[in-house]
């Protein structure tokens, strides 16, 4: 097979700058807090943890797309046991969680639906994709009832429909349309040539805006290239955010080869070839905090010791930031109390509540 090809990236000065002198922007003067492992260790075999959902006390939902799991954690009972328990057939390909209250919402694109699961572990109702929203499935959901989607332009045969705006949509129960909320920054793509022809893809570590909901309908969105986050109350009205403080990260050499080593051998010859982004996103993730805060999860370079959370608040400004120890460790949910941390191992995931200081 042909190699891809792809033209190079212009880095412009002002990055080119940074690069030279070593450094990025200056730390703001927000307090910090460092976090390290919890006493106690529940184990999950396989596969991944990349969502959770806190359900009161010591439980926590945890979800594996890789392998298709959905565990619940009990901290308390030192147990680890599937959602589904003794109705297995209630998942298929579970997706994505969130939660309102003590109540679980599980996305399922093998079933194309959502199902609602009381805190006891008893699935209440199965909601099918709508076709409003062209079959995509809900992410969020606020104290009204409705739910919030983002629904993706049409990527076209060649993907360059991703040069497009993504929105976030609001359903209200039974509506007969979807309200949008908010437009995501397009993709960064680049165009690349193969025996098939030509197409677009996205830039590896070139990252992506984040969003979610709370409770009382407002929405927040992490902008990935203006690093900040923008608050997007029920009546539309925006609170924008100040930007945060972050060092410029090269994309390493040695960054690439981590990334390629998450694939299976017979496919990484392909994945050395897509296109990569000469810097590092702002960051990786984001999630929505008690409070309501916003978790950002910043970019890491490869010597780091420790990962980085920025605590936004609801008047888009950092708060607080928060390090969990371990370059592998990631914090999936918080409650008021602690955070879950995940950290890999040779056989899956250990995961640890880790206490949180009083705000």
């Amino acid at each position: 097979m042909r190699p891809l090809r792809f033209p190079p990236l212009v880095v412009g000065p002002a990055i080119a700058l940074a690069f030279a002198a070593g450094c990025g922007r200056p730390a703001a003067n927000i307090p910090l807090t460092v976090i390290g492992a919890g006493r106690d260790t529940l184990h999950i075999l396989g596969g991944d943890a990349t969502q959770a959902a806190w359900l009161g006390g010591e439980r926590w939902a945890v979800i594996s797309p890789a392998t298709s799991a959905l565990n619940v954690l009990d901290f308390s009972t030192r147990t680890v046991v599937p959602l589904a328990g003794a109705a297995p057939d209630a998942l298929q390909h579970p997706a994505g969680i969130f939660s309102l209250a003590d109540t679980l919402f599980v996305t399922d694109w093998g079933l194309r639906r959502t199902t609602v699961w009381s805190p006891e572990g008893r699935m209440l109702r199965a909601i099918p994709a709508p076709d409003l929203t062209a079959g995509a499935l809900p992410r969020g959901i606020d104290g009204a009832g409705r739910f919030y989607y983002e629904i993706a332009p049409p990527a076209r045969a060649d993907g360059s429909g991703n040069h497009d705006s993504a929105a976030v949509v609001r359903v209200a129960p039974g509506a007969a349309r979807a309200d949008t909320v908010a437009r995501l920054a397009p993709l960064d793509l680049a165009q690349v040539e193969s025996d098939a022809g030509s197409r677009f893809e996205q830039r590896v570590f070139s990252g992506q805006d984040a969003w979610g909901v709370v409770p009382d309908g407002s929405v927040w969105v992490a902008r990935v290239r203006q690093n900040r986050v923008d608050w997007i109350a029920p009546d539309g009205r925006v609170t924008r955010g100040a930007s945060l403080p972050d060092r410029i990260l090269e994309v390493t050499r040695t960054d690439r080869e981590l990334f390629v080593r998450r694939f299976p051998a017979e496919l990484r010859s392909t994945v050395e070839q897509l296109p990569f982004a000469p810097v590092k996103p702002p960051f990786e993730a984001a999630f929505t905090g008690p409070g309501p805060t916003v978790w950002i999860e910043k970019s890491q370079a490869v010597n780091d010791s420790a990962r980085a959370y920025h605590l936004v608040a609801r008047d888009g400004k950092p708060a607080r930031e928060v390090r969990v120890r371990g370059y592998w460790s990631r914090v999936l949910a918080v409650n008021g109390r602690s955070a879950l941390v995940a950290d890999p191992d040779s056989t899956g995931f250990r995961l640890t509540e880790a206490p949180l200081p009083p705000r």
